[in-house]
Order: structure tokens, then C-alpha cells, then sequence
């Protein structure tokens, strides 16, 4: 079983590229999407966040995720202790899901694929790109977000040229059709290379 991991800038498109692999028949894991799941039903991981910020991160059970904001987003450094104990159980979480798919190949999408470990448990990877102006104007739309609240997003984000750099596959997201050719180029490769 290959497994792709996806990733791109905020404004690229994954999604919409994502959909276009899950036309093609290709399970599609949304690293994001999982993560906010197991913060509340991974009883490991809970165990990890009520240690490291409080009983207060649970009420009744359930994420408390205002008050576990208020904890990372004040203060660098416990962001990043979240995300020590977020990832680990993602990688372990998108490992165990891609053992019982029956495709040629998966997909875990991940907007910090690089920064987060799940490079270490794919065999390749795709980047989503477009360029700064367009995912600006695409994040705006999408969000009803200020161009300057998008653009401290992208700045914390590794640049659309870096991840060209360190991706396998890089799909240039300017126009739909472009997309699904270039993700139908890529799924002959992946496919290619397992028979």
C-alpha cells in the first residue's frame, strides 16, 4: 500500500484536489479533520492534554476548546507542546486507517505534512500550489477573512516555493481542469509504479 501525503498553502485548493483523487477511487484521510476527533475521543491523547494544560481542557467529557485556545494562543511554546502531543497520535491514527483500505494507494492531507511527522510514514508527496495573490483572494472568499489575517496565516506557513522544493509531485491549482489533469497524471505514476 503506497501512501501519498498532501499538502499546500491555505487558498491553495487542497480540498477541492482531494475530491478530485476521491473521484478516482482513492481513500483520502484529513489530518485536520481526525485530529479535532481524537483531542476528544483518543483517551491517550486526552490524558496528555489534561496533564499538560489542566482538567480544565475537559468538561464533562468533551474538548473544551475555548479555554485550550486561550492556553495556546497566548503562549508560543504551548502550541507547540500541543502539537507534541497532537501529531504522534494523528500519524499513529492515519497509519492504522491505511492498513485496512483496500485501494493501490491513500491519501493523508495535511496542510503541515512537513512540519508535523507525517512525512516520515508516507512514501511520497504531492504539493497543492498557486501563487501568493491568488490563495490571498481565495482565503478571503472562503473565510470572510481580511487580506491581513490571511496573510499572517500564510506566514507561518512553509512558502509555496519550499514546498515545490520538497514535494515529489506539485500541482499547480490555477484552474479546475488543470487540477484534474495533473492529479490524473500523477494518480497514472502512483499507479504505474505499483504493478
Amino acid at each position: 500500500m503506497i501512501k501519498v501525503g498532501l499538502c499546500g498553502t491555505i487558498g491553495s485548493g487542497k480540498s477541492t484536489v482531494c475530491r478530485i483523487f476521491e473521484r478516482l477511487g482513492v481513500p483520502v484521510y484529513i489530518a485536520d479533520d481526525r485530529a479535532k476527533s481524537l483531542m476528544c475521543s483518543d483517551k491517550q491523547l486526552m490524558a496528555q492534554i489534561a496533564d499538560a494544560f489542566g482538567s480544565e481542557c475537559y468538561l464533562n467529557g468533551e474538548l473544551n476548546r475555548k479555554y485550550l485556545a486561550s492556553q495556546i494562543f497566548a503562549d508560543d511554546s504551548k502550541r507547540l507542546l500541543l502539537n507534541s502531543l497532537v501529531h504522534p497520535a494523528v500519524c499513529r491514527d492515519f497509519c492504522q486507517w491505511a492498513d485496512v483500505q483496500t485501494a493501490d494507494y491513500v491519501i493523508v492531507e495535511s496542510a503541515i505534512l512537513f512540519e508535523s511527522g507525517l512525512k516520515s510514514v508516507v512514501d511520497y508527496t504531492v504539493a497543492v500550489v498557486v501563487p501568493a495573490d491568488v490563495a490571498i483572494e481565495r482565503a478571503m472568499a472562503r473565510d470572510g477573512a481580511t487580506r491581513e489575517a490571511v496573510q499572517a496565516r500564510m506566514a507561518v506557513q512553509m512558502s509555496a516555493e519550499e514546498l515545490r522544493l520538497r514535494a515529489d509531485f506539485t500541482i499547480e491549482n490555477i484552474t479546475l481542469e488543470g487540477a484534474k489533469a495533473q492529479v490524473e497524471s500523477i494518480d497514472r505514476a502512483l499507479r504505474d509504479e505499483i504493478s
